[in-house]
């Protein structure tokens, strides 16, 4: 039997009624913005066997991953609103109403995906879920996106000096956007979904990402030149619906965390694994491949210093200095 709709606590909750009429199935709607084959589809996969398991079928996941219900600004969009459960995309999205999370994204703040998981996984994390609640989210997990790098069409990038003027795409996240104007370079904020097609335009010099998704949305098709500047680690949130959540019993509250967990496990895993494997696919398709000398790196953290006290016009002084203190224990 379809799913009917019916209003729950005034929100959009997908209800299956069974053939016996005497028990109902919750059925909850996922959204992702990553293609088929990145390890966070993988992980709504796994997320959603896991709960349909530990419900014992009495709530049903269904997952719409590959941008199938819109761009990602769409989909948090549809979270808060209630027209869906969960979506499964970059912090960065959240970062307008929730600007804490900018304090975890500033340039070369973490040297290894390690103390990027020890941060986030302990008191940070609890002070960012804390955030996310005031805005009606229930953060469910944080998984890897990755080490972000800069890939262009006019000219490698291997000093500070390279980027000046290089139209670039990032994120809608401000200190993302503050730390390449310090480097001279020209970004604009734009949704993922509308990228392929800016750059196969020449509307853009450029864009960065993480090396899984460089090459899972196949932007060597029309960019030239690769460059590892990992100048921030991203993370991927699972950001829930709170009054959804709320309305569910405790139980399956907690196999929903349950199934996460799980979820979070595999998906980090998986995407260290293949990470450097995805850039030996990008050279391997025909990029070129240029590392950015150490010297240089240490340039580009030098001229993005300032971005730190930039954000505290924006976000609590006091959670920046949390941020910096943890990630130098």
């Amino acid at each position: 039997m379809k799913p009917e709709l019916s209003s729950v606590f005034g929100l959009t909750l997908a209800v299956t009624v069974l053939a016996s009429g005497l028990s109902a199935q919750t059925t909850l709607r996922v959204a992702g913005n990553f293609p088929e084959e990145h390890t966070a589809t993988g992980a709504m996969q796994i997320f959603k066997e896991e709960v349909e398991a530990l419900t014992n079928g009495e709530i049903l996941v269904q997952n719409f991953p590959a941008m199938q219900l819109g761009g990602a600004q769409e989909n948090v969009d549809q979270v808060r609103s209630g027209a869906i459960f969960a979506v499964f995309t970059s912090i960065a999205y959240f970062t307008r109403s929730v600007p804490e999370l900018e304090a975890v994204s500033l340039p070369f703040l973490f040297d290894s995906r390690e103390k990027a998981f020890e941060v986030m996984d302990g008191e940070v994390g609890d002070v960012m879920d804390a955030a996310l609640l005031e805005e009606g989210f229930v953060n469910l997990g944080y998984m890897e996106l990755g080490f972000r790098h800069a890939t262009n069409s006019a000219r490698p990038l291997t000093s500070l000096e390279d980027f000046e003027g290089i139209d670039i795409r990032l994120q809608p996240n401000e200190v993302h956007l503050d730390s390449f104007r310090a480097i001279g370079a020209n970004p604009q904020p734009m949704d993922i979904s509308e990228l392929y097609s800016a750059l196969q335009q020449k509307v853009l010099d450029g864009q960065e990402n993480p090396y899984n998704i460089i090459y899972t949305r196949r932007f060597f098709e029309v960019q030239e030149y690769l460059s590892d500047t990992g100048h921030f680690f991203d993370f991927i949130n699972v950001v829930a619906n709170a009054d959804i959540f709320n309305s569910l019993s405790p139980e399956h509250q907690e196999a929903v965390r349950t199934a996460m967990r799980k979820a979070v496990e595999w998906q980090r895993a998986e995407a260290e694994k293949l990470d450097l494997e995805f850039r030996e696919l990008l050279v391997a398709e025909g990029m070129q491949y240029d590392p950015l000398p150490d010297e240089e790196r240490a340039r580009l953290r030098e001229a993005t210093a300032g971005v730190a006290e930039g954000l505290k016009a924006r976000v609590d002084p006091e959670v920046i200095e949390m941020v910096l203190t943890k990630v130098s224990e």
